[in-house]
């Protein structure tokens, strides 16, 4: 996952050829006379690139909530009372439990961490001092809220219960569980457990909901006198993926098997490379690591608890061994990511300690065997030992995530290289090229993974819409000898059909290009709708519902129909008339503090359109924002608060082209540096130089369109504070040049035709069938005339599965006006012609002979 700077909960505008403008609510209602004339030349005999069956998959990381509370059917928050401060400022060892007494008895509560704990990883445990009051019915315990509202249960529904306990009582201690609404009415019979002895014992049980609820708790309350000590309070649905135990919540893991994944890349990328290196060793006890997967395999009550690096805490209930038994179980080649001692993701810190690098290394070839070793090997034999004694067939591997040092970051996965290569020849090593889809960390990353042949480099990008649109060719140049190319996260930054519809333009290149784009995966995957860290994301869910995205009904469409091998194909283009950047200007800040002072603009016959050294005042601005606190100080106008992001004031004529704009910028206190814009439309549309950002480690100028953002141009100019410097925009037409004290820092001109007619076509030869894939994001309905050569015989119906609907529809968990419809069209020849509606994406299955 990249940096999360600028912009990236905003949705996208809406998409038409060249330019963010407002379509009709109805894409159906456009009429004949607003067509587009296009047409698709097929060379239905030749055969292009091979499509590999693992091409499209998906990336899985705990983010968003995805694995406690969602993917990992568990129940129960807190099971085990290792919950934290380091976790998260808000969180305590009695996070999600309350105590509770009925009957007149009472007791104590207590989280401790002593030498009766459980073991050394599950070190925590919670002790109930009873006083035996109340009689046979006295009883005191704890209740779990479980997940956001509640504990969902339907009425009917098996849940397995367990925990483990030990009691002073040599006649034991009577144990109740049950299920209860959160008034206390009981939603299940009582399951009655008497724990026995001082030393720790697993109890287990079955719970039979009365009931449905979104909002149940879990009663766990003890009779008598004396000390009982619990942990691992666990609460399974019996129904979950493929029945298993510690298993996967049905209806999610359902939604993911459906797109067909040919890989299931885990368990992250952030959450992978930050953090500490160190390992879990007793007796210290390090939290915050990074993610190492000997900390998450073994039984589960002696696995490793660790912070999340999202800002929560996680189990590591699901852990390797599961994430190998879910990609066996949907069809999916599983491809691990490991930490290269290199942090990214904004952390930028290298681990110089030989020892610890080469028990990496170590690790990562003991993953492998742990993945295929005969069972007569040590990892083998783990992997046995928990239920598989199969190999599970690992074949690609991938060391570190969106590290921004290349140069530290190769020299350490050239070691992990060696070391598996030498072993492994059979293991495909995948290196990365850092968080962005351009610039100077990307250029060397990629220089140096060319010069050392490696086989594949995963490629991360979160961009606008009107960047995907701009970038269907992206990979058209690339060298066809070269590295292999795994797209392993991108998104458009939104989950509006719009979005969609340019990830599916964007996929049509992809295809095109399946000789060097070999695996690719929408990214984030999961989240909780009252956790959401990051967004957009691909399947949203609560405690009792999730749904897909348009976006996942788009990536669905393309992951079930990729065909076999690309078929030649040629589309005529949309006529696209671009006239200069137009738009006002803006002074904004992140983070940080800044002054400004003697803005000027001129146009280009030298004309003053602004002067203004606010010794007025500020009455010419206006703020398009609304956040920071803006102040006339000392005849310079200045954003006072530190901690305000994105706060642009705004001056002069949105309808403003070929202009000079000048300004003197003073970053005075803050992390970050300043942003001067221009070609100011609205607050979603606009360019900005952003010197000194990302925690002042990087200068770009940025693009907004629809308010998703692209990068156009960036180095790694860092901003002094205290220092004023002399900043100057040249805008002509659609090129811009921008000076830095008087000396040119860059020039670039906006020209990409963002294309809204897209196509592939791609064999199945499995049904003899053509798939011609077409994307048409825009307002008008597209006629197309479709060849597929004279010599091509065709059967008389082919089956058309279309998604349409307007630009800003959105799936939600009660509606979902995103949705693919099938129908079957008439063929009456190999030429015919077709009308793609406006806003969609359309697949036509075509038998051929």
């Amino acid at each position: 996952m990249p940096r999360a700077r600028t912009g990236v909960t905003l949705l996208a505008g809406l998409l038409l050829a060249g330019a963010c403008l407002t379509g009709p609510a109805d894409a159906r209602s456009t009429s004949a006379s607003e067509q587009v004339d296009y047409t698709v030349d097929v060379d239905a005999s030749g055969k292009g690139a091979a499509i590999d069956p693992t091409m499209y998959g998906v990336f899985y990381e705990d983010i968003n909530n995805a694995a406690d509370g969602g993917l990992y059917a568990e129940l129960v928050q807190n099971r085990s009372f290792e919950f934290d401060r380091v976790d998260n400022p808000a969180y305590h060892p009695m996070t999600a439990w309350t105590p509770t007494a009925s009957g007149g008895a009472g007791g104590a509560a207590e989280v401790i961490d002593d030498a009766g704990r459980l073991n050394e990883r599950n070190r925590r445990h919670l002790r109930l001092r009873l006083d035996g009051k109340g009689g046979p019915d006295g009883r005191y315990g704890v209740v779990n809220s479980g997940f956001a509202a509640g504990i969902a249960v339907d009425s009917g529904k098996r849940h397995d219960f367990s925990v483990w306990a030990r009691t002073d009582q040599p006649a034991g201690t009577p144990l109740t569980v049950a299920l209860r609404d959160d008034a206390g009415t009981a939603l299940s019979a009582p399951l009655t457990l008497t724990v026995r002895g001082d030393r720790w014992t697993k109890y287990t049980g079955t719970l039979t909901a009365r009931d449905s609820s979104a909002a149940a708790r879990l009663s766990v309350t003890a009779g008598g006198s004396g000390t009982l000590r619990l942990d691992m309070v666990s609460l399974f649905p019996r129904d979950t993926y493929k029945g298993r135990p510690n298993g996967l919540r049905e209806d999610l893991a359902q939604k993911i098997e459906a797109l067909r994944p040919g890989f299931l890349r885990f368990p992250g990328g952030c959450l992978v490379n930050t953090g500490s290196h160190q390992g879990y060793e007793a007796p210290h006890y390090e939290r915050a690591r990074s993610y190492q997967w000997k900390d998450t395999v073994g039984p589960v009550e002696q696995r490793a608890a660790n912070a999340n690096f999202w800002g929560y805490h996680q189990t590591y209930g699901l852990g390797y061994y599961e994430y190998f038994q879910f990609a066996e179980d949907i069809g999916a080649m599983p491809l691990p990511v490991v930490p290269a001692l290199v942090t990214g993701c904004g952390q930028n810190r290298v681990t110089d300690d030989p020892a610890l690098l080469r028990r990496h290394i170590q690790d990562t070839l003991d993953l492998i065997e742990f993945a295929n070793g005969p069972v007569t090997s040590t990892w083998g034999r783990k992997r046995a030992e928990m239920g598989h004694p199969k190999p599970f067939g690992l074949t690609h591997l991938e060391v570190g995530n969106e590290e921004n040092l290349p140069d530290a970051f190769f020299a350490r996965f050239t070691r992990f290289r060696e070391a598996i290569e030498e072993r492994h020849p059979e293991i495909t090593v995948i290196s990365n090229s850092g968080p962005d889809d351009a610039g100077p960390v990307f250029d060397r990353a990629w220089e140096l993974n060319r010069s050392g042949r490696v086989a594949m480099v995963d490629e991360h990008y979160y961009n606008s819409p009107q960047w995907f649109l701009e970038n269907n060719e992206r990979y058209d140049s690339y060298d066809r000898g070269g590295p292999k190319v795994f797209l392993g996260e991108y998104a458009s930054l939104g989950n509006r059909f719009s979005n969609a519809l340019a990830e599916a333009a964007f996929m049509t290149g992809l295809e095109r290009n399946a000789d060097v784009v070999k695996l690719a995966s929408y990214a984030p995957l999961l989240a909780r709708t009252d956790k959401p860290q990051w967004q957009p994301d691909m399947i949203w869910f609560d405690n009792t519902r999730s749904w897909g995205s348009a976006n996942y009904e788009v990536q669905k469409l393309f992951m079930n129909n990729p065909g076999d091998h690309v078929v030649p194909s040629r589309a005529s283009r949309t006529p696209v008339v671009s006239g200069p950047i137009t738009g006002a200007v803006g002074l904004s800040t992140w983070a940080t503090s800044a002054a400004y002072d003697d803005v000027e603009v001129t146009a280009a016959d030298g004309t003053t359109l602004l002067r203004d050294d606010f010794s007025a005042g500020r009455d010419a601005w206006t703020h398009a924002t609304g956040r920071g606190a803006w102040t006339v100080e000392d005849g310079a106008l200045v954003q006072t608060d530190t901690a305000a992001t994105d706060t642009m004031v705004t001056a002069g004529d949105p309808g403003w082209q070929n202009y000079d704009l000048k300004v003197k910028a003073t970053k005075k206190a803050g992390a970050e540096g300043f942003l001067i814009a221009f070609g100011v439309r609205d607050t979603g549309n606009y360019y900005w130089w952003n010197l000194g950002g990302w925690n002042n480690t990087a200068s770009a100028v940025e693009k907004a369109t629809g308010g998703g953002k692209q990068t156009l141009v960036q180095d790694g100019t860092r901003i002094e504070t205290g220092r004023t410097y002399d900043v100057n925009v040249q805008v002509r037409g659609r090129q811009v040049t921008l000076f830095l004290d008087g000396r040119e820092w860059a020039r670039f001109t906006d020209d990409k035709a963002a294309e809204p007619f897209r196509q592939v076509v791609t064999r199945d030869t499995r049904t003899g069938e053509l798939i011609v894939k077409v994307v048409n994001a825009q307002e008008h309905t597209a006629r197309t005339r479709i060849d597929l050569g004279e010599n091509t015989r065709t059967g008389r119906m082919a089956t058309v599965t279309t998604v349409e609907a307007a630009p800003d529809a959105e799936n939600t968990a009660t509606e979902r006006p995103v949705r693919p419809r099938t129908t079957k069209l008439p063929l009456a020849g190999p030429a015919f012609t077709y009308t793609f509606p406006a806003h969609s994406v359309t697949f036509l299955r075509i038998r051929t002979h």
